[in-house]
């Protein structure tokens, strides 16, 4: 066991929780709430030397690792634990649907309004998928079809929107083209195999 993973495990007050320390899964890269587990220290440490969540089952009595019948693991990509030492978060790249039901979160999710944060993830998860489509199908697949030089013009077209806009004083037209410009660029981005999630982590690179 690494000294990380101890020390780790060392701070979690297991007294406090009776030996099931809560674990809060979230996505990585949209922030949703995807579930909740309980962890016991050793799945705790199976979760962090192999990367793959593994929580205790409760009704199973066992170590049970998310997705191994499945499939749909949940890849780790950073633990901590809240201040009060009684709470993971764990942050993952999920590997298919979350739920068993097939749904990408395990909390209800017709009665949850979503952030923008996530809705932003899922429309670029949209636009992925429409790379591969017949241009006939939509706005979106069609511009695909025209290739780069037609996308980046359209990027360009909408910037220049944007300005007209921003300049004239009309604040709800500035809104409008905003969103064109960035649906556009995001189109941009996935046709040249490039996401938000790399724009992101340049700005944090330079925010530094």
């Amino acid at each position: 066991m690494s000294e990380a993973v101890a020390a780790l495990k060392e701070r979690i007050d297991w007294e406090k929780v009776d030996g099931l320390v809560p674990a809060i899964i979230q996505d990585f890269q949209s922030s949703q709430v995807l579930m909740m587990g309980y962890m016991n220290p050793e799945a705790l440490e199976k979760t962090l030397e192999t990367e793959h969540v593994t929580f205790f089952s409760r009704t199973k009595s066992r170590l049970w690792t998310k997705g191994e019948t499945s499939g749909n693991v949940l890849q780790l990509k950073n633990i901590s634990l809240d201040c009060d030492n009684d709470t993971l978060l764990l942050k993952v790249e999920p590997v298919g649907p979350t739920c068993h039901t097939g749904t990408t979160t395990c909390f209800d999710a017709d009665n949850q309004e979503e952030s923008q944060m996530v809705w932003l993830h899922q429309l670029e998860q949209l636009l992925a998928a429409r790379k591969d489509a017949d241009p006939q199908s939509s706005y979106t697949a069609s511009l695909y079809g025209r290739g780069t030089k037609r996308i980046s013009q359209k990027v360009g077209e909408e910037g220049v929107e944007v300005a007209l806009a921003a300049t004239s004083g009309d604040k709800a037209e500035l809104v409008c083209e905003s969103a064109d410009l960035i649906y556009h660029l995001m189109v941009l981005l996935q046709d040249q195999g490039l996401s938000m999630n790399d724009v992101v982590n340049k700005l944090k690179e330079r925010h530094k």
